[in-house]
């Protein structure tokens, strides 16, 4: 048997901070992250608490890297062609991929949330989520402005706070949201 490559190895470190992250996740929005401890998290990942901290620093480090992860993959679907301008076609299909999104991690959305209701957790991820939105309503602005809305900046919180809605509602009550009809709805409004 030949010893591992540089390769194996990095894919090796990669994989356990993936089950890292995704078992706190789970744990994070399940448990709390408050009541969520390192061991905790070791314990159910099938690894040594030193183990952990082989890859992060601290519980803050490993909850700040989940919340970044999420907000870039946001970032994709939002802007994908990452030029800084939404067009009629990237606000459309980040309505329609938005929900598959938070359909397909739940955990996420619900830790998002979450957050956003403690404010120390919060200030662990704020200045990065404020060059987020910064960032997302300059672009959804600039959108409205081109399609000659009367006030964009209002117009792209409310398209922003109406899609916060919609995502707490449906990480909520996921099996009941109407999600298809709300979909058609905004497309139809903002597209």
């Amino acid at each position: 048997m030949s010893p591992r490559t540089v390769q194996q190895y990095e894919e090796i470190r990669e994989n356990k901070r993936n089950l890292i992250m995704e078992t706190a996740l789970e744990l994070f929005a399940c448990e709390g992250y408050y009541t969520t401890s390192i061991s905790a998290i070791a314990k159910k990942a099938g690894i040594s608490k030193g183990l952990i901290y082989n890859y992060f620093e601290s519980k803050e480090d490993i909850i700040k890297s989940i919340m970044l992860k999420g907000f870039n993959d946001l970032l994709n679907v939002f802007d994908p062609d990452k030029d800084g301008t939404l067009t009629k076609e990237e606000i459309r299909y980040f309505i329609e991929n938005i929900f598959t999104i938070m359909y397909s991690d739940l955990h996420f959305w619900k830790l998002y949330f979450m957050v956003f209701m403690q404010p120390l957790v919060l200030g662990l991820v704020e200045q990065q989520f404020h060059e987020l939105i910064h960032r997302s309503l300059g672009m959804m602005e600039n959108y409205f402005r081109v399609r000659g809305y009367k006030d964009p900046e209002s117009e792209a919180i409310l398209l922003g706070a109406i899609l916060d809605g919609i995502g707490f509602h449906l990480v909520m009550d996921p099996e009941n949201f109407p999600v298809d009809k709300i979909k058609g709805r905004i497309i139809e409004i903002y597209c």
